[in-house]
């Protein structure tokens, strides 16, 4: 597993983006999966913005490999118009910064999910469509309380638009009630990379091969399978900007195991896959 090629969401480590390019590079990472731009979340920047991000990254060797976008993350009832143009902003960033993939999400629901089906691949196709020709890549996490919580109806997400992958994450499976062996089973056909952030049964996040996410199996498997790209979420440690990205209402459980600082905790979490993939630095 030494051929996997390491990114994180570095705002975790600090919400500035020089703090984050002092995280990845002396933990040896290839570069970010970017959410958070100097307290900002990515698809609120300004064009000018991503080009000064670009260039420091590009003065350091790192590199953008996907935007952590939150497009998808509002609710199925919300206005779907005014997040189209929030997406086709965030896709010129993404352009800018040479990202080639951008994770979004399948809408939060309330009540039952079949109902909004229809709807939900409505707009999933929509943003494939915007994206067609853009070089970028679009994929969908499981994420709790959306549409596509579940491996049966990220499936059915896939199976229907076929353009948008797959950005697996156990943790958020573990916290669903979902057995993580099952779903990797059922959805490895399409998934373009994997979040590595693991959880227990209790729903508290801890460090990669800590929790009940059995994520050597499954790093292990995509790994033998060509599929080397990882991106690093530890949830460690309550990190600005982690309000913004939760539904109103809801709360994550981080910090279940405790860090001074959230640089630390950071570290930690990369030593943590590091242990899994054996890899030395």
């Amino acid at each position: 597993m030494n051929n996997a090629n390491i990114y994180a969401f570095a705002d975790e480590a600090c919400p500035q983006i020089d703090g984050q390019i002092d995280a990845l590079l002396r933990n040896s990472l290839n570069g970010l999966e970017i959410r958070g731009v100097d307290g900002t979340n990515i698809s609120d920047i300004t064009l000018d913005k991503a080009r000064e991000v670009k260039s420091k990254l590009d003065a350091v060797g790192l590199s953008v490999f996907s935007v952590g976008s939150p497009i998808g993350k509002i609710g199925i009832e919300d206005d779907f118009g005014a997040h189209l143009d929030k997406f086709r902003h965030t896709l010129e960033l993404a352009s800018i910064l040479g990202a080639q993939n951008m994770r979004i999400f399948s809408f939060y629901i309330d009540g039952d999910a079949e109902q909004y089906e229809g709807m939900v691949l409505e707009r999933m196709a929509k943003l494939a469509e915007v994206a067609d020709g853009s070089g970028v890549t679009l994929c969908h996490e499981n994420e709790k309380g959306i549409f596509g919580d579940v491996p049966s109806r990220c499936k059915v997400i896939h199976e229907n638009i076929p353009e948008i992958k797959a950005v697996f994450d156990p943790a958020n499976f573990v916290q669903c009630g979902v057995d993580t062996l099952e779903a990797y089973g059922m959805l490895k056909n399409y998934i373009k990379y994997m979040h590595v952030k693991d959880s227990r049964l209790d729903g508290s996040i801890v460090p990669a091969g800590y929790g009940d996410g059995n994520i050597k199996k499954i790093v292990s498997d995509l790994c033998k399978n060509g599929k080397t790209c990882f991106t690093l979420e530890p949830h460690l440690a309550v990190f600005e900007g982690l309000s913004g990205l939760e539904r109103e209402g809801e709360k994550s459980n981080v910090g279940s195991i405790s860090f001074p600082d959230a640089n630390t905790a950071f570290d930690a979490a990369v030593t943590a896959f590091d242990k899994i993939i054996g890899r030395t630095r």
